[in-house]
């Protein structure tokens, strides 16, 4: 107890003390802070009295107008015309005045402006030369000197178009390729821009935001004039799209520019002889020309199990050039693949409202309510089965649903459109999601390795959107996909259920439809004869 007490005022000694050392600390610090603010303001004040002391007080007298008037070198000074004195002197009232005598010297121009401006300034109670010689009759002669007068000032203060001589202003450029993690505030700390004017630049319109979505690769190009400001900003996003920025009297104005693609049609056409990515790479397809053939055919063909040698495909596709070059390759337009026999084609078509899919000849929809398979496998390690030997728990059990063998990391696709009512780990699935798809259909995806970024309980998704990646968490032997298609809580095969037919075209849009597609089926079937010419001439 006495341990306890003597504790107790040890630990409030101890408060004591930092609470006197913290009062102490602020004590010293207002101090400081208010001598220096003296400081400042004595400093500042001093500075606007020395300012005041250095500044003239009284302005130099101006010398008298009789000696500042210009004289001539070779003749005597002219004395002033008696007409323009009288002027002066009888400005108020004065109809008439007489002309200066015949004996008198007469005026050049820039001497009777001399005058009046001396009269002028010697009577300022008195009107104005202007005003007085608007009722006073002036010598034709000099009528006639001030108006060629007026109209060499005239236009010499307003020159022609022809005159101009004024030039574009020539910029300078910098340039900055967009590296990996870098935002525009960094990069225009690099250019040692203000972020003032980026947040100006930004919130100049809707367009000018665009600006920020940057990707590793891109160009921007800042121009600055002789003065180093920014007068224009260019983000190349690619050789066809391009942001240019430029500053105008009232800020900064945004401009999309596209340069004009051209658009070739192209072919190519294979047979199957090990499989559908290399022959078609020997076809001549790149990598998403064959993911995208793939999918076109998924729901009718499984290319995992239905491929057969001597299959036949044929792809119709556009290809986009830009000066000569070509860029990429654009969308399928159309394509067939015989299977075991069987002609499948897919024709791309854009309907009355401006929608694009892809249907058969007869107007059916190649796009289904489901895909048949979420992932790109390489081979099925568990097929839908009543009873299984379990490989982790070492006892028979049913196997609801199918198991594809992929590499870890292989993204897995939603197999149609729906809503995620689960996702976390959950028992023997490890991370699983739960897609429910309308009322009827779930669909199931386990043992992944991680989630798509920004999915979560109650997110939308798309068919073909990427929810997953393949992994190996919860209980199996290696990575794989678990996949399983309920129908009102019921598990069906995926590989053999049957789903809801695809949509067709309205009536309405079947005339319309076949006469867009004619020229598309007519060089399908050119495509086919030409492949069964030449695998009949292949021995």
């Amino acid at each position: 107890m006495q341990d306890y007490i003597f504790n107790s005022r040890r630990k409030a000694h101890r408060r004591r003390r930092r609470m006197l050392f913290r009062l102490l600390l602020l004590i010293v610090l207002i101090a400081v802070g208010t001598v220096v603010i003296t400081q400042l303001t004595e400093l500042f004040t001093s500075t606007g009295q020395s300012e005041q002391e250095t500044r003239p007080r009284d302005l130099l007298p101006l010398p008298p107008v009789e000696k500042t008037r210009p004289v001539s070198r070779s003749q005597p000074e002219p004395e002033p015309p008696t007409g323009v004195a009288k002027v002066a002197r009888k400005s108020q009232g004065a109809e008439a005045v007489p002309a200066a005598p015949s004996g008198a010297p007469r005026l050049q121009v820039r001497d009777r402006e001399t005058v009046l401006a001396k009269t002028a300034s010697t009577s300022p109670t008195e009107p104005t030369v202007s005003q007085s010689t608007a009722s006073a009759p002036v010598p034709p002669q000099t009528e006639t000197t001030i108006a060629e007068t007026a109209a060499t000032a005239g236009k010499n203060a307003n020159p022609g178009p022809d005159t101009e001589t004024k030039e574009k202003p020539q910029l300078r450029w910098r340039e900055h390729q967009v590296k990996s993690g870098e935002s525009l505030a960094v990069i225009f700390k690099k250019m040692e821009l203000p972020p003032a004017l980026l947040h100006q630049i930004i919130n100049s319109s809707t367009t000018a935001k665009t600006l920020a979505l940057l990707k590793p690769g891109q160009l921007l190009r800042f121009g600055f004039d002789a003065e180093d400001r920014l007068v224009k900003l260019t983000l190349e996003r690619n050789r066809v799209n391009s942001l240019e920025v430029t500053r105008t009297e009232q800020g900064f104005s945004a401009e999309e520019i596209n340069r004009p693609v051209t658009h070739r049609i192209a072919t190519a056409q294979g047979s199957i002889v090990s499989s559908l990515f290399v022959d078609g790479q020997k076809a001549g397809l790149t990598d998403g020309q064959i993911m995208e053939l793939a999918n076109l055919f998924g729901w009718d063909i499984d290319f995992a199990l239905e491929l057969r040698k001597g299959d036949r495909f044929s792809v119709i596709y556009q290809e986009n050039w830009l000066d000569g070059e070509k860029l990429g390759n654009g969308p399928i337009l159309a394509a067939e693949f015989v299977n075991q026999g069987k002609v499948y084609r897919a024709i791309r078509y854009t309907d009355s409202k401006g929608e694009t899919a892809y249907y058969d000849t007869e107007g059916n929809a190649k796009r289904r309510a489901f895909i048949r398979t979420p992932v790109k496998f390489t081979r099925i390690s568990s097929r839908f089965t009543r009873k299984r030997w379990h490989p982790v728990l070492k006892r028979w059990r049913s196997h609801k649903g199918v198991d594809y063998a992929a590499p870890k990391g292989t993204p897995v696709k939603a197999t149609g459109n729906g809503k995620v009512t689960f996702i976390g780990r959950k028992g023997g699935y490890g991370k699983v999601i739960f897609l429910r798809h309308g009322g009827r259909y779930t669909t199931v995806y386990g043992h992944l390795s991680r989630f798509a970024k920004g999915l979560r309980t109650g997110s939308k998704v798309k068919q073909g959107q990427v929810i997953g990646y393949v992994g190996q968490t919860g209980l199996a032997t290696g990575p794989h996909l678990h996949y399983e298609f309920r129908i009102n809580g019921v598990h069906r095969n995926p590989l053999t259920v049957k789903l809801p037919k695809s949509i067709r075209l309205p009536k309405k849009e079947l005339a319309r439809f076949r006469s867009a597609i004619q020229p598309m089926v007519a060089q399908l079937d050119e495509l086919r004869a030409q492949s069964m010419v030449a695998s009949a001439a292949t021995p």
